[in-house]
């Protein structure tokens, strides 16, 4: 028996050696990851090759019927035709995508999609080579049903790398068991331009503070191995100087010098490629005239040469074809194409700046063939890197389960106390005693899901969001009386009712008046192909959405807008004690408040535990220890 067992075995052995030695090398997983890649593409067609540096929007990708999902005919036309080889946003919900609590996917549903997507793009093509799928991920992963957290200028409040390193963790294994591969983050743009509409994505204005920020999420994202099943590739973004537009307008063109660029706008792109990044996304803007996108000096003597980077490069979304159309760099659309991959760009997020244009650059001999290889090399190599050759697939029962978990809340709650900057504590105004009888809670964002959650969010369950107003409320006892009055909304002049906060405040033992800013689309605003919103004056008659941050949102003043100063102003005439909850994305204009308000507390965009996080503050059941990342005016 034991000499029929050994050739039994000795079978098996010499069966799956044969097996393996009839694959492709690149299907052997054995081999090296560079063999692998090589002998990929030695196999590939130039169109093949072309393919796999496309970036299509995902959400156009699937189709959902009742709960059952499947690949759309548009991206099954995708695959065939154009061969591409990754997704963006696949999982994204938003008034851009047009996808909501309905039409968009649970994380169940969504792992289905992506696992459909997969076996579409496996089982359909010549060399069976597996997508990427990439999402944004900068404080949370931005889809139904995941864990939101406080916004990246409250994570830097925090001054905890290690806090959000475990924060990352956890947005990663989210995205991961959903089918994502790539997360759009962290965003390590210095904030130095206060207008400008994105200083809630960034860590605030000092290169130390970023440096340290982009390797706690850069670990937290990657992990130890890029095959673990709950790790996801990191994409740094925007590279570079994004922060500092002229005049505070989203993607205008930068002017500074060597000095304050290798000073300051580089080191935290550099730290993060040290701690190794495997992505990094070019910027819109251009550095004394030269566009990012297009930039050898930046793309290939600096990442490559000078701090070693090996991973890809992928443009923003559109930025190639703004080659010609903004900065008018190239007359055409396959010499931005050209100018884009020579330069060191490698992956095209859009699906129309390479494509058949970078076909047409490669037969005019305008890309070298090699240049071509380098690139899908690189974005090849991920692919191997994180197995997906072996095992695309996820599991949506786990999906179901490990996102959005007890624990993941409580972390989101913790980041969120750790973010709260306590400006203002006059004759020990805070904490409130828990045995106050009237409290009066006023304003615009005192009561508000998205206002209080950032750009960059998914729409949620309102039972997923805790407010102010239902923070203090399950925090102070059932026979406190509790009166809420909006007063006024974030922009809009015409439906304000001071006059009901005023009445609320006098009736109370202290107001509480949470103030601020809101990034919240509404299905209202138009979108640019960017995704930017387009900011438009409201019709006759119309309201105002409170929407006056987040990406497109560039402002001319640092006051508050609307009517909320009127409304702070007023409940303070009262004589009621008042305590200023600021909730908002960017610094705002605080002399006022600071000269006439005892106590005020900066909460940011604090998340979806940002109402027990404030009133654990407020209450003084969490000693508010955050510092400013950022000047304020």
């Amino acid at each position: 028996m034991p000499n029929y067992l050994a050739l039994g075995l000795c079978l098996l052995s010499a069966t799956a050696t044969y097996a393996q030695a009839t694959k492709p090398l690149y299907q052997n997983r054995q081999a090296t990851t560079e063999a692998r890649v090589q002998d990929l593409l030695a196999r590939m067609t130039v169109e093949e090759k072309v393919g796999q540096l496309s970036t299509l929007l995902g959400w156009e990708m699937y189709q959902k019927e009742g709960q059952k999902v499947s690949a759309s005919v548009a991206y099954k036309k995708a695959v065939d035709e154009r061969h591409i080889g990754a997704l963006w946003a696949t999982l994204r919900a938003d008034p851009w995508t047009k996808k909501t609590l309905l039409t968009g996917l649970n994380p169940k549903l969504a792992a289905e999609a992506t696992n459909a997507l997969q076996k579409y793009a496996v089982e359909h093509t010549r060399l069976h080579i597996p997508l990427l799928l990439a999402e944004e991920c900068p404080h949370g992963h931005m889809a139904i049903g995941t864990t939101v957290f406080p916004t990246s200028i409250g994570q830097s409040s925090t001054w905890d790398p290690a806090l959000i390193k475990r924060m990352a963790t956890t947005i990663a294994a989210e995205a991961r068991v959903q089918g994502a591969h790539i997360g759009y983050g962290p965003v390590l743009d210095l904030a130095r331009e206060p207008r400008w509409s994105r200083v809630e994505e960034t860590y605030g204005e000092d290169p130390v503070l970023n440096s340290q920020m982009g390797v706690a999420m850069v670990q937290g994202f990657q992990g130890n191995s890029l095959k673990s099943g709950a790790n996801i590739v990191s994409t740094l973004k925007h590279f570079t100087a994004y922060g500092v537009p002229e005049g505070g307008h989203n993607g205008g063109s930068i002017s500074t010098g060597q000095r304050e660029l290798f000073q300051s706008f580089l080191p935290p792109f550099r730290a993060a490629v040290k701690a190794g990044a495997q992505s990094i996304m070019t910027a819109y803007n251009s550095i004394d005239g030269v566009p990012c996108s297009a930039n050898p000096y930046l793309l290939t003597d600096v990442l490559r040469q000078q701090w070693g980077f090996l991973g890809f490069t992928v443009s923003d979304l559109g930025s190639i074809s703004g080659l010609v159309n903004n900065h008018h760099v190239a007359a055409t659309a396959p010499e931005a194409a050209a100018l884009a991959i020579n330069a060191g760009l490698d992956d095209d997020l859009s699906g129309y700046g390479y494509d058949k244009e970078l076909l047409a650059a490669v037969q005019q001999k305008l890309v070298a063939p090699e240049v071509l290889d380098r690139a899908v090399g690189r974005v090849l190599r991920v692919k191997f890197e994180m197995g997906l050759f072996e095992n695309p697939y996820v599991d949506p029962a786990k999906a179901a389960k490990q996102v959005h978990t007890p624990a993941n809340l409580e972390l989101a709650r913790q980041v969120a106390r750790e973010s709260m900057v306590l400006l203002k504590n006059e004759n020990n105004a805070l904490p409130l005693a828990k045995t106050l009888q009237r409290i009066a809670v006023i304003g615009p964002n005192a009561d508000n899901i998205y206002n209080q959650l950032g750009d960059y969010t998914a729409p949620q369950p309102e039972s997923n969001v805790v407010t102010v107003l239902e923070g203090i409320r399950a925090k102070v006892p059932a026979t406190t009386q509790v009166i809420y009055a909006k007063g006024c909304a974030i922009r809009d002049t015409a439906s304000a009712n001071i006059a009901e906060a005023v009445a609320a405040a006098r009736k109370a033992q202290v107001a509480i008046v949470v103030l601020g800013g809101s990034s919240a689309r509404d299905f209202k605003t138009e979108y640019q192909s960017t995704g930017a919103a387009t900011v438009t004056a409201a019709a006759g008659g119309q309201v105002l959405s409170d929407m006056e941050s987040g990406e497109g949102y560039d402002r001319a003043t640092l006051d508050l807008l609307g009517k909320q100063q009127q409304l702070l102003q007023a409940v303070v005439a009262t004589g009621t004690p008042v305590v200023v909850v600021l909730i908002k994305g960017r610094p705002l204009n605080l002399n006022w408040m600071a000269a006439h308000v005892p106590a005020l507390l900066d909460a940011w965009y604090p998340g979806q535990e940002g109402g027990h996080a404030v009133a654990d503050v407020l209450f003084g059941d969490y000693n508010p220890a955050g510092r400013l990342p950022i000047s304020v005016p």
